[in-house]
């Protein structure tokens, strides 16, 4: 069953009750007597626990994915490398000074 919160309107009393979606709104307020005891919109609290579907399918969906650490044999190229190891000369600067400004 949920736990709806309430709050006279007149005196400000508030109180929590644990009631049926079927049960009537209370409208009544038990310390003062008028009618302007209204329910107060909040945020459901639960938590989800087990092995079901939600420990499977959605926990950690909202957080960036860490490293991976797999053991790799000696001659694999890391993940990030995708150029070929002869291309790695050909990316460094030259020796050879710019006669541009000339």
């Amino acid at each position: 069953m949920p736990i709806y919160e309430y709050r006279c309107a007149s005196c400000g009393f508030q109180s929590e009750y644990l009631q049926k979606v079927s049960d009537p709104t209370r409208t009544v307020c038990p310390e003062c007597g008028k009618a302007t005891f209204n329910k107060l919109v909040t945020a459901a609290g639960f938590q989800l626990k087990g092995s079901g579907w939600y420990a499977t399918d959605f926990k950690g969906k909202g957080t960036a994915p860490g490293p991976t650490e797999k053991k790799e044999t000696g001659d694999a190229k890391p993940a990030g490398d995708s150029k070929p190891a002869g291309d790695a000369k050909e990316s460094t600067p030259s020796s050879s000074t710019s006669t541009a400004g000339s």
